[in-house]
């Protein structure tokens, strides 16, 4: 399961923070996301892109002949343990996330199971040939983007060392380029779509050993990839929510947490390609987009200050020192909380970095969290791992002062102590002064995990295209233009068009995906064409009143979508009210084999006509006043009209019975 991790576990370094970090946080101008406009993002200069895999509902993986779909609920049958390192590419270059993984002396773990596993996952057999279900379903979605389809095949290894993938690389290729999504108010460009396997499921990574089990492994996906067109974050989350109703449409693809996973870039103006990684749920993108673009515009602000203060960068390094616990009198709670017996202590002098640790980030978050971030993924320090001058964990005056006089410190500088094994100690100072030397040139390119706060930490250097390289073991696949026309005769177009029409009768944007996926659309049109009814209030009987009686009462195999117009049909023609309709259809849901005659007369049994209902308003109001002591005339009447409309014919128009009603009460 593809959850966000727990922000607990995370960003306890630097959680109590100085008044520092909220004086930047006002240098930075940051606000919550409820108080930005367009306004605000324009004048971040926000930009956004998104990258979107999706598995494909095949019944084998792409690749090979295992079987896609079965997974694993903790039990394995074998594990196999594998360290990655780093190759050339066709350029004769090394990645730069290959080597940083390469830093990380990592151990990885494969749970295996019999029976989603084989001995192509491991690189120990060719690859067969292309799963061809899984092309035509990537041909089908790639021609509804309006993608041009390309004339040949070629699978390319795209390189992976952090363990994901058994081999190091992922085989993938692109099948369109250059198509459309069409948004409320613009079109954001589709740089291309391509077919890939998808990689391992992450059980847990601590210290220097990850986890994995293969169950996912090589299942057929597609990534749908765009140009940073996306202006705003509501922008973003429209064009992801356009992609997942454009898929779902083709009934072709799997559902359910973590079939779909979205990759989200952001920058800012002066800032650089930021990407948040894995992002499984749609209405968490605002949020992490929003924080994102605010945390590049603060590291901008800490390159400024850092620039002024430092003129020569380049000769800039910090100074460190082995720490002997035993000297310190006042050694900090959080540190002899997380201090294992066998661990180094070090303290790291950082040369006109005052200020600089506890500057606003993220909230809730500070430059040293930049620090920690790194340390973790990298020197494979387990958090807490860090603490520093300008937080609420450090040293008493005494000891305090007898770190900030280390070889090298100065009164303009600021002081961290990091703690872990002698062999992640020289890892570590490496990454530490890496992370601060990457400051000076302002928002580094890194891949980011996103939280369930809607922050973000470090994850790994951004990937770029020396990871790239051809497959000698697949021959290039022409894609025939007969073929794609006979597919193109198949695919369903109606999306853009459904959603205009949603939009123009004013259907809550909740309510689309479950009317698009299900195909109610044409339903809802033919029912406003026999009864006359308006078209959100026909939708809503699809996207809220039908939903929510599936979701209380389960799913039912007996009943379907084109009942609830047997529902619509029945009571225009026997000129009852429409909003009877919820009623009939909560029992008729309950019990379609009777007849809708039946049920009609069941639920709207009402024996009183409007005259004989005003009649007993007396009586109903001294009912009110014994179990109600509002006086509010408001609720009055609504109290009323619910007794009242259980015990009317169904041709009284709930409308007219309120306002008699309230007219009787002389609140008219």
């Amino acid at each position: 399961m593809n959850r966000l991790p727990d922000v607990s576990a995370v960003t306890e370094p630097t959680s109590v923070l100085s008044e520092n970090y909220e004086k930047t946080r006002r240098l930075v101008g940051y606000i919550p996301r409820h108080q930005a406009d367009g306004d605000t993002y324009a004048g971040l200069g926000f930009k956004s892109g998104l990258e979107i895999h999706q598995q494909l509902l095949t019944e084998k993986k792409l690749f090979c002949h295992c079987p896609a779909g079965i997974y694993q609920r903790g039990e394995f049958n074998a594990e196999v343990i594998r360290h990655m390192r780093p190759t050339l590419s066709e350029m004769g270059e090394y990645d730069g996330t290959a080597l940083m993984e390469k830093k990380t002396r990592k151990t990885i773990v494969y749970r295996i199971k019999d029976e989603t596993a084989g001995t192509y996952d491991f690189d120990d057999t060719p690859p067969f040939k292309i799963n061809r279900e899984a092309l035509d379903i990537a041909l089908e979605i790639a021609l509804m983007l309006q993608t041009n389809i390309v004339g040949e095949l070629h699978i390319t290894r795209k390189q992976y060392l952090d363990g994901s993938i058994p081999t190091g690389f992922q085989r993938t290729a692109i099948v369109g380029i250059e198509g459309e999504i069409p948004l409320a108010n613009k079109k954001v460009r589709v740089i291309q779509l391509s077919i890939e396997e998808d990689s391992c499921r992450e059980v847990s990574d601590i210290g220097h050993t990850r986890v994995y089990t293969t169950d996912r492994l090589g299942i057929p996906l597609i990534e749908t990839v765009t140009y940073p067109d996306m202006l705003t974050p509501d922008e973003v989350a429209e064009a992801a929510q356009y992609l997942r109703l454009l898929v779902r449409t083709s009934g072709k693809v799997r559902t359910g947490l973590g079939a779909a996973r979205q990759d989200v870039n952001v920058s800012i103006e002066g800032g650089t390609r930021v990407e948040i990684k894995g992002v499984s749920r749609i209405r968490w993108i605002p949020e992490l987009t929003h924080n994102e673009a605010f945390r590049q515009k603060a590291l901008l602000l800490i390159r400024q200050e850092l620039i002024q203060r430092i003129s020569n960068p380049a000769a800039w390094g910090i100074n460190s020192q082995k720490i002997d616990r035993d000297r310190l009198s006042s050694l900090p709670g959080l540190v002899t909380d997380n201090l294992q017996p066998d661990n180094h202590l070090l303290a790291v002098n950082l040369p006109g970095f005052k200020d600089i640790l506890s500057f606003f980030t993220q909230p809730g978050h500070c430059f040293a969290d930049e620090l920690a971030g790194r340390l973790k993924v990298i020197a494979c320090l387990e958090k807490p791992n860090l603490i520093h001058s300008e937080g609420s964990a450090w040293f008493d005056e005494g000891d305090a002062a007898a770190i900030r006089t280390m070889p090298g410190g100065g009164e303009n500088d600021a002081q961290l102590l990091f703690w872990g094994s002698a062999a992640d100690m020289a890892t570590a100072l490496e990454t530490i002064e890496e992370r601060c030397r990457l400051a000076f040139e302002g928002v580094p390119n890194e891949t980011r995990k996103a939280l369930i706060d809607g922050t973000t930490i470090f994850e790994r250097v951004l990937p770029g295209p020396d990871r790239m390289y051809p497959d000698t073991d697949s021959a290039p696949i022409p894609v025939a233009g007969e073929h794609i026309e006979k597919i193109r005769a198949e695919v369903v177009t109606a999306l853009p068009g459904w959603l205009v029409k949603l939009r123009r009768w004013k259907v809550p944007p909740d309510s689309h995906h479950y009317l698009i996926t299900c195909r109610m659309v044409l339903l809802v049109e033919d029912i406003v064409a026999q009864t006359g009814w308006p078209e959100k209030y026909v939708a809503l009987l699809f996207g809220h009143t039908l939903k929510s009686i599936e979701r209380k009462e389960g799913r039912s195999d007996r009943f379907k979508p084109e009942m609830v117009a047997t529902v619509c049909y029945h009571l225009s023609k026997a000129g009852l009210d429409r909003r009877w309709a919820r009623e009939v259809l909560a029992v008729f849901y309950a019990n379609p084999t009777r007849s809708i005659e039946a049920v009609t007369e069941e639920t709207v049994s009402g024996e009183l006509t409007l005259e004989a209902a005003v009649s007993r308003i007396p009586d109903l109001v001294a009912q009110f006043e014994k179990v109600n002591s509002s006086s509010n005339a408001n609720a009055r009447v609504r109290w009323l009209v619910g007794q009242l409309k259980k015990q009317v014919r169904g041709s009284v128009d709930v409308s007219e019975l309120a306002a008699r009603v309230a007219k009787e009460l002389g609140d008219v």
